[in-house]
């Protein structure tokens, strides 16, 4: 059994999220503050004990390891021709916007949506075309009127889907995914499913990938997948695409190796493997870990911040806190809990869509560090209602 309530210091380790103040609190990007599952730490440790770091291949034990995590896992048979290795989710996105758009293009997300979507898409002369979702006050859905709308475009040639969604922590069902592929398939669209958050549901839930709705949806998609954020290791830099479509996967490929992101790094490979042959117990006690902590965070919210409200959510390890009762600029809020309590949030804004109402932040810490961040929030949500009086 892990003990995630161990604290572990990582200041001073070259960290982008602990690169702060001594007296702040970083609760904001999506990095967890837990020791990774020992199965991973010993293949790294095992691997390292050669002191030979030399070129590396993709081993074919790194190939059966995701096929069979798909499959017991997420009930998805994935054949070994349809993977390939990559550095990182993001820069797959990047390299198949570039492979499979033309400049001036447009890219359609769902918003607010993850906010290096935009970068990937507008870096590289691409223009983003937001389908908001549909905010209810309590939870979000799609408009697929307003979704149709968008994909029908002349221009439109790219849907990037968050499957689980990011920030709002929703895990779409296979009827919502079954319409995005009809219409994204009707209108020529081809659809980009970023899954990092796939293995961090709430206990007893499930997420269903994209390319397992029907044929059609495998037929059009590419699927960025990876064991960095679930297990703790976005540092190693290892994640892999896989694309059931020939003709798709032949650019896709072609565009991973002239970016040079299809080729691992020494423990790349090594952690993975690790990770999905023999990390699932640890898993699953991370995952009960931070559904508890989504709990505390929620009753904490309830009793003591009523002014807030806590968007319900089946995946991730990122409170969508809706703050619109009394702010609608998120930067300001967040710049202004920085400032006065050095509690470090997302601002939602950069999310776009609605975001400005919201904050986002990290529960993926110990039980202590998390009720520190609670108790700051409540003091500067205090500090910035009373300062507006």
């Amino acid at each position: 059994m892990t003990d995630f309530d161990k604290v572990v210091n990582r200041r001073n380790t070259g960290s982008v999220k602990w690169d702060v103040g001594e007296s702040e609190l970083p609760m904001w990007i999506a990095d967890m503050d837990f020791q990774t599952a020992p199965c991973i730490t010993q293949a790294l440790l095992n691997r390292a004990s050669s002191g030979v770091f030399g070129y590396q291949t993709v081993p074919d034990k790194w190939y059966q390891a995701i096929i069979n995590w798909w499959r017991t896992r997420h009930d998805l048979v994935i054949d070994k021709d349809w993977l390939c290795f990559v550095t990182g989710v993001v820069p797959a996105i990047t390299s198949c916007v570039k492979r499979l758009t033309n400049v001036g293009d447009n890219v359609v997300v769902l918003t607010p949506v993850y906010d290096i979507f935009f970068h990937s898409i507008e870096n590289t002369g691409r223009h983003t075309l937001e389908s908001p979702l549909a905010y209810d006050g309590t939870g979000y859905s799609i408009d697929f009127d307003d979704l149709e709308r968008k994909l029908a475009h002349p221009l439109s040639t790219m849907m990037i889907l968050c499957n689980p969604h990011n920030p709002v922590g929703k895990v779409w069902s296979k009827q919502e995914l079954a319409r995005i592929g009809e219409l994204c398939a009707k209108h020529g669209v081809t659809v980009l499913s970023d899954e990092i958050h796939c293995d961090l549901t709430e206990p007893n839930t499930s997420y269903t990938p994209f390319a397992s709705v029907s044929p059609l949806c495998r037929d059009i998609s590419v699927n960025a997948v990876s064991s960095s954020k679930a297990f703790s290791i976005p540092g190693i830099q290892s994640a892999a695409v896989f694309v059931p479509n020939i003709h798709i996967r032949e650019a896709v490929v072609r565009g991973l190796n002239s970016d040079e992101v299809a080729e691992p790094n020494v423990f790349a490979c090594e952690a993975a493997i690790a990770a999905f042959t023999e990390g699932g117990q640890w898993l699953d006690e991370l995952r009960a870990h931070i559904s508890r902590n989504r709990v505390i965070a929620g009753e904490f919210l309830s009793k003591n911040i009523p002014q807030v409200k806590l968007i319900a959510q089946d995946a991730t390890y990122l409170l969508w806190i809706d703050c619109s009762a009394f702010c609608d600029d998120s930067d300001d809020l967040c710049n202004f809990l920085r400032i006065n309590t050095g509690l470090y949030l997302n601002c939602g804004t950069k999310y776009r869509g609605n975001g400005r109402y919201f904050v986002r932040m990290n529960i993926a810490c110990p039980k202590v560090t998390l009720l520190d961040g609670l108790d700051r929030l409540k003091i500067g949500i205090d500090k910035y209602i009373n300062r507006k009086k």
